[in-house]
């Protein structure tokens, strides 16, 4: 492992998943500044990390990462670390003893009923049995388009089972990423880009911070390095209240615990994934081959359990959770020289190409501010002890270097 010593850096980014890497590549090959990025983790790549298994199947270590996006600015850019493999993403549910499409489209409902519904008739169908309502929570969004008979096979269990919650206590936002079709269209995104990284996302994340101005360091707190390391600017990505060493309490976030297995038989199952919203204590089990295109005779899957304890994966839409959030978000946007981007430092549910946006969107302002600047800038200069719980950074006047 490279060891940092007593040296001074452009940016320290803590985190080193799609935030932390895209802002590392970017301030290291587009504004020449020298990037310190640390990670808690034994790997480069965050939750989107991929491997071989023992028995050479490549697998998602933190379950499925299903890449899929309509900004073409954010492709583009991945683009330039990966060739792609298109894919398609397909769902099924096990519901009522059958395995049926995912999201609700006419083919789910045809063949969960016995019926020949066409198009318009399906969309005549789901009318009939919505039950309008106003729209508050998860449950509401549901009931509001397909009725209760529909949300009690597909949507309660298993957002009770995810969230820990049941789904009139969760905001409106998590059931509506989950469409509805009165088509036949069985994808579960209808993105413009839809494809996965032809070698894997490690790979992807390896050309993306070769770049000779970054040093990585991992297995690695990034406060174990306070005394020995400093920075002009930092970048969080990881849990915005942890940075604030939970001063107003902790946000609460869903965890997830992974069990993988190999079985002897070229498939395991009929689809990528299978989703189980009423039955068994896990979510789904996804099978990798199928997200990976590799060809090996035997495969291996995973069961994903949610836990209330652990790593933290989703933050909980709940009002009261974004009121706290609130709270922390303006001691974030205090600090001048503190940037925060990604899923846990600013408390939102991101897909991966939302996190690629959002800090190619805080690089475009770190560099608008570095054309700005002064030629004497402030130096972040790490601390173990901060004087004030609210600014772990105390910040020094210093001659300006290259960044």
């Amino acid at each position: 492992m490279w060891s940092a010593g007593n040296l001074m850096f452009d940016y320290l980014i803590v985190g080193a998943g799609f935030a932390g890497s895209v802002l590392a590549e970017r301030l290291s090959s587009q504004l020449d500044a020298s990037v310190l990025l640390v990670d808690k983790r034994n790997h480069i790549g965050g939750n989107a990390y991929d491997c071989y298994d023992e028995a050479g199947i490549l697998i998602h270590k933190y379950g499925p990462h299903i890449f899929h996006t309509n900004s073409e600015r954010v492709f583009e850019y991945l683009s330039r670390f990966t060739a792609w493999r298109p894919y398609e993403h397909r769902v099924l549910a096990s519901v009522d003893g059958q395995l049926v499409s995912m999201p609700i489209n006419a083919n789910t409902l045809n063949k969960l009923y016995g019926m020949s519904l066409n198009c318009h008739e399906v969309e005549q169908y789901l009318a009939n049995v919505a039950e309008p309502c106003e729209i508050k929570t998860s449950r509401d969004v549901v009931v509001n388009r397909v009725g209760q008979e529909l949300y009690d096979k597909f949507f309660r269990n298993y957002t009770r089972k995810q969230w820990g919650l049941d789904p009139t206590e969760l905001d409106a936002s998590v059931t509506a990423r989950v469409p509805v079709r009165s088509s036949r269209d069985d994808r579960y995104f209808t993105d413009r880009f839809q494809a996965m990284p032809l070698h894997g996302y490690t790979r992807m994340f390896d050309k993306m911070l070769s770049h000779p101005n970054i040093r990585i360091l991992l297995n690695t707190d990034y406060r174990d390095i306070m005394n020995e390391v400093g920075c002009r600017q930092i970048i969080f990505t990881g849990p915005v209240d942890e940075y604030f060493n939970y001063c107003y309490g902790k946000l609460p976030y869903r965890s997830l615990h992974f069990e993988h297995q190999t079985h002897h038989l070229p498939t395991y199952q009929p689809s990528a994934v299978i989703n189980y919203p009423n039955e068994h204590s896990y979510t789904r089990i996804t099978e990798f081959k199928y997200l990976t295109g590799q060809e090996h005779p035997r495969t291996s899957i995973v069961f994903e359990y949610p836990r209330s304890e652990g790593d933290p994966y989703y933050p909980i839409p709940k009002r009261e959770n974004a009121e706290l959030y609130q709270r922390y978000k303006e001691l974030a946007d205090s600090l001048e020289d503190v940037h925060f981007t990604g899923r846990l430092a600013t408390y939102k549910y991101y897909n991966m190409d939302q996190v690629v946006a959002q800090s190619l969107s805080l690089f475009e302002k770190l560099k608008a501010k570095r054309s700005r600047s002064l030629p004497s800038r402030s130096v972040v200069v790490l601390s173990s002890e901060p004087e004030n719980q609210k600014q772990s950074v105390v910040l020094q006047e210093q001659p300006d270097e290259a960044a």
